[in-house]
């Protein structure tokens, strides 16, 4: 976590189609670090297999070892149906650009 930093809010840039139609490689969105997701939030994660590396996807439930995550673009996610589990950093409350508006 020491790499996100201190604040309980951060900007982050989504890259990648796993979340379309809900998030664009693009998009531009506001993350809550530190904050207790629940199922249907997107979420920003890390995998115990792929430390260096964080994915968005949307929680379905909490497992043993973290959380069950989904890509909302099955066909174009890499997810717990493949690495397992998942540490939830944070939840994606906002997206800022292109179309400003709350993330469902």
């Amino acid at each position: 976590m020491s790499s996100l930093g201190r604040l309980r809010w951060r900007r982050l840039r989504v890259r990648g189609p796993s979340m379309a139609p809900t998030l664009r490689d693009g998009d531009i969105v506001l993350l809550r670090l530190r904050t207790e997701p629940r199922p249907g939030d997107v979420v920003l994660v890390r995998w115990p297999s792929r430390p260096n590396q964080l994915s968005v996807k949307r929680a379905v439930c909490r497992v043993e070892g973290g959380w069950h995550v989904t890509g909302d673009h099955a066909a174009a996610s890499t997810d717990s149906r493949r690495l397992g589990p998942a540490e939830v950093l944070g939840v994606l409350r906002w997206r800022l650009v292109p179309r400003p508006g709350r993330i469902r």
